[in-house]
């Protein structure tokens, strides 16, 4: 890791978690501002999604410092959120928040907030990094902390003041912050198979997604959980019945 802050920026650390998804959830945010200052935010909700939970945690660290000059660079294990942000959204807007399916786009009301958000400043300010969870950067562990208390109910104080009482070594920051690459992307020119569904199994309890980003946000952080992609109806199946629940 690499302990660096741009001159004049401005750093925001987010993440969002539900319990069941949907179920009980709870996001975080940090927000440190050039003057050396530290904000922590944090909130929850009875019933929820994660992709929900972390859309609010970007949306709650923008609004922040929305009044406050100069870059921000922002950093989430959320690939929903990146690629949103960053590529999808501009589909969306001209297909009038359609996805390439002409389905309505998910979220929708969240996307135009952090769209503002981002619109609000100069052009190319706002950086989003992409952050691996659970691998012990501070400033993502205590997101992940303030969010998964938040979704449990669970009294967390949060902090307010000056950078130099601050415990968390917020500025201590991986050197890669690159996207994980998607399944068919950087594999030779041959596309892969678009999936029938990806499935995913919690507590004992399957799901069925339409997407990856949904299947990675309901698996993320939870201990023992699977997930797998599956090409066919006959696949999915084989698949359940390897988890003992077909």
């Amino acid at each position: 890791m690499n302990a660096r802050m741009k001159e004049n920026g401005i750093l925001v650390f987010s993440d969002g978690a539900a319990k069941g998804n949907p179920g009980p959830g709870g996001w975080g945010a940090i927000v440190v501002t050039p003057d050396g200052q530290v904000t922590e935010l944090g909130g929850g909700e009875a019933h929820t999604t994660n992709n929900r939970m972390e859309l609010t945690a970007a949306i709650a660290g923008l609004s922040q410092v929305k009044k406050l000059e100069g870059p921000v660079d922002v950093y989430t294990d959320s690939t929903y959120v990146i690629r949103g942000i960053r590529d999808w959204i501009h589909t969306w807007r001209r297909r009038n928040w359609t996805t390439t399916e002409g389905t309505p786009v998910l979220n929708r009301e969240l996307w135009q907030q952090l769209d503002a958000l981002v619109a609000a400043r100069p052009r190319g300010t706002v950086t989003w990094h992409y952050v691996r969870g659970h691998a012990g950067i501070p400033g993502n562990e205590r997101v992940d902390t303030i969010a998964d208390s938040f979704a449990r109910g669970v009294p967390v104080a949060l902090y307010e003041g000056p950078l130099s009482g601050y415990d968390v070594p917020i500025h201590d920051l991986p050197d890669d912050t690159s996207t994980p690459a998607r399944p068919s992307e950087g594999r030779g020119t041959r596309a892969k198979a678009k999936a029938y569904s990806y499935l995913s199994l919690v507590d004992g309890t399957v799901m069925r997604h339409a997407t990856w980003a949904d299947c990675e946000s309901r698996v993320k952080g939870r201990s023992g959980a699977r997930f797998k992609k599956a090409a066919s109806a006959a696949e999915e199946a084989a698949i359940l019945k390897s988890w003992g629940v077909g």
